[in-house]
């Protein structure tokens, strides 16, 4: 019996526990999932330092400009006492002594006398204030943005732990598949290596390896059972006719059926099975469309649960257009997002990559739908 479409995106996004950690270095962690929890290193910021340009000052005014300081230079050797100043650049470590930065818009200067009002804000970023040396900064489970990346920047690491990223082989089968060029009377072309790379990339994974093969089934099994990658992806091969070998050489490697079919259209005949040694394996329809839908549902989520990224999230909006959802079927179809609905993209079909190549996202449109009222929004 097929899966319903939602238990099965459940089923892969909750089928296997991230992978082992790994130690990247910070520039190669953005995209990943922190494995550990990173603490600050030192104190942020480590000492007083000027939170604007202007100058470094004690007491009220008129001060007299003693010297300057830059960022990134040596500090002031003295302390600034009452009547003086010391002119000082953004990020600069502040005197001794001083009470405020008065910015440079807020002075008035004449040779080395400088004047101005002290204002409310001293302008001085205290040593600490941030982070304390030893304070966590980002727990283990985050994923690093590029925010996170700058902050672990700041902390001072150069080093940190990860989720390793799955490794994906593809295989895609087929007497009638060619690589290369336009196809031939009964020949089609690989369209799944070229989408494989944004689709496994996107879900934290890796495409190890890419295959065109016949539909053999000892080839099959071979390429099925080398263990230099933890997700095998099979375009093809997954349905009931006489090439679709891919359910009995699964059978006799041993493998064991998580999700067999699941109840959406299109791409109904998926596939979600563990291998032995803790590998997996995700069948796709061989139509373009149909197998797009079954990397979506099943494909992507197991991989964003191998690398410890959070599942997908949806957006929940009107959908407008035409589209039939049939009784106990989830449709999932190509859409346009317009503000804050959806438009439903004509001419969608499984062997057509058209409509997709046209979307921003697919609608999930479920049993009971009707056009114009609300649905979740999986965007590519």
């Amino acid at each position: 019996m097929a899966t319903p479409w939602r238990e099965a995106v459940a089923l892969a996004a909750g089928a296997a526990t991230p992978l082992p950690p790994e130690d990247v270095p910070l520039a190669e962690a953005p995209g990943r999932v922190l494995a550990a929890a990173v603490a600050a290193l030192t104190d942020l910021p480590g000492s007083d330092t000027a939170a604007m340009d202007g100058y470094a000052v004690s007491g009220p005014g008129p001060w007299t400009v003693a010297g300057q300081v830059l960022a990134g230079g040596p500090p002031w050797g003295a302390t600034v006492g009452p009547g003086s100043a010391v002119e000082i650049m953004t990020g600069a470590v502040v005197p001794a002594g001083t009470v405020a930065v008065v910015p440079y818009e807020h002075t008035t200067r004449t040779h080395a006398v400088v004047s101005g009002p002290l204002g409310d804000r001293a302008h001085i970023r205290r040593a600490g204030e941030d982070a304390r040396a030893g304070d966590e900064m980002v727990p283990a489970g985050r994923p690093v943005t590029a925010a996170v990346a700058g902050l672990l920047a700041q902390a001072g690491a150069d080093v940190v732990r990860v989720h390793a990223r799955p490794r994906v082989r593809l295989l895609v089968t087929g007497d009638e598949v060619i690589a290369a060029g336009a196809p031939a009377a009964g020949q089609v072309r690989d369209v799944f290596g070229p989408m494989a790379p944004a689709l496994v990339t996107a879900a934290g994974g890796v495409l190890h390896d890419h295959r065109l093969l016949p539909d053999d089934p000892g080839v099959l099994a071979a390429a099925l059972l080398a263990a230099d990658a933890e997700v095998v992806a099979v375009s093809g091969s997954s349905s009931a006719g006489r090439a679709d070998h891919l359910r009995a050489v699964l059978a006799a490697a041993g493998g064991r059926p998580v999700v067999d079919q699941v109840a959406c259209r299109p791409g109904h005949p998926q596939l979600l099975a563990s291998l032995p040694g803790g590998r997996w394996l995700v069948g796709l329809p061989g139509n373009p469309f149909a197998g797009l839908v079954a990397a979506v549902t099943l494909l992507q989520p197991l991989l964003r649960g191998l690398a410890g990224l959070p599942a997908a999230r949806f957006r929940r909006m009107p959908v407008h257009g035409d589209a039939r959802p049939a009784p106990g079927i989830t449709r999932l179809t190509p859409v346009t997002l317009d503000g804050d609905r959806a438009v439903v993209v004509s001419g969608a079909r499984p062997a057509s990559l058209a409509g997709a190549a046209q979307a921003d996202a697919l609608a999930v449109l479920e049993d009971g739908w009707s056009p114009g009222g609300p649905a979740d929004i999986l965007p590519w």
